[in-house]
């Protein structure tokens, strides 16, 4: 295991009444970076991230969160993470500034660091509002600002942009890319969209009915996308057959023959080759699987994020 790792798990596991929501998770997510966890609702993504604050007791295996066991020091790492689990609690019958102050006191933090949080999340103009009469998104961005009051080595948010309008989307995420650089927070976020995922995060883990099927930078998922090269012509049999003779291995896709990872010189060998032998080539077309496609290649189900 790396000295660089803030969150590791080793087997990490959950069993409720026989089902396993969480089998053998081994999580690695490295200082400094913005790691996405992604999978479809009920995947348990939430079940690992309680697991991570103590929330959940695991059924097998173990966490380590600064290099340091949970079990043995749960209170000296949670004071060095902040968390949005779910939903944000807060007190209703208070205004957003009172349920900050609240907090400060728990957290035993300047009042400077109420006001900055309260900033970030740009609730400062509605923080003497009564934090029931805050809408769905405004919420949200009252349990971000909890989770940062203390400014801490690790932010843990569960589906951060939920309930958010699209302009609160982008404010939220531009809000989370920065945190790495401009206050050395590493964070680890849930999603079920993809595309959130996407924009936002510099490595990704992909859990799916309770297993990490992937676990890596966004980089190297993107290189699990090959490319494919498409050629349609006016005899596909007869072309197929030719091609089979110099090497190639076409694959029938539709009308079209396919090939995969082929270089630009073969693209043309091929071309000239087919030309040569009377046989028209109306198309030649690239394509490269999206995020989606191996997404769900990497799940074998086709349902939705």
């Amino acid at each position: 295991m790396t000295t660089s790792a803030i969150v590791q798990t080793q087997k990490l596991s959950k069993t409720y009444s026989g089902l396993n929501p969480v089998n053998k998770v081994d999580l690695r997510v490295q200082e400094g970076e913005i790691y996405g966890f992604l999978g479809p609702n009920g995947a348990g993504k939430t079940t690992t991230l309680k697991m991570l604050l103590g929330l959940i007791k695991p059924s097998e295996g173990t966490v380590k969160i600064f290099g340091e066991s949970l079990n043995k020091y749960r209170l000296s790492i949670l004071q060095r993470t902040g968390s949005l689990i779910e939903s944000p609690s807060y007190y209703g019958h208070l205004t957003g500034l009172e349920n900050m102050k609240i907090m400060q006191r728990l957290r035993n933090v300047p009042d400077k660091n109420v006001d900055e949080v309260l900033r970030i999340v740009r609730l400062e103009n509605q923080k003497n509002k009564k934090a029931d009469q805050y809408s769905l998104g405004m919420k949200q961005r009252l349990g971000i600002a909890i989770a940062l009051l203390s400014f801490p080595k690790l932010l843990i948010l569960d589906e951060p942009t939920n309930g958010l309008d699209p302009a609160g989307i982008g404010e939220i995420r531009e809000l989370i890319k920065s945190l790495p650089a401009r206050y050395g927070i590493t964070v680890l976020l849930s999603s079920h969209l993809l595309s959130e995922v996407d924009q936002l995060a510099t490595s990704v883990g992909i859990i799916s009915e309770g297993s990490l099927l992937f676990q890596g930078s966004m980089t190297s998922l993107r290189e699990k996308g090959n490319t494919t090269i498409y050629l349609k012509t006016g005899d596909n049999p007869k072309a197929e057959q030719l091609l089979l003779t110099q090497g190639y291995s076409p694959a029938q896709s539709e009308s079209r023959l396919g090939f995969d990872n082929l270089e630009d010189a073969n693209v043309a060998e091929m071309n000239k080759l087919l030309v040569e032998h009377n046989i028209p080539v109306t198309r030649i077309e690239e394509r490269k699987k999206s995020l989606e496609d191996i997404f769900l290649e990497l799940t074998g189900k086709e349902r939705s994020l």
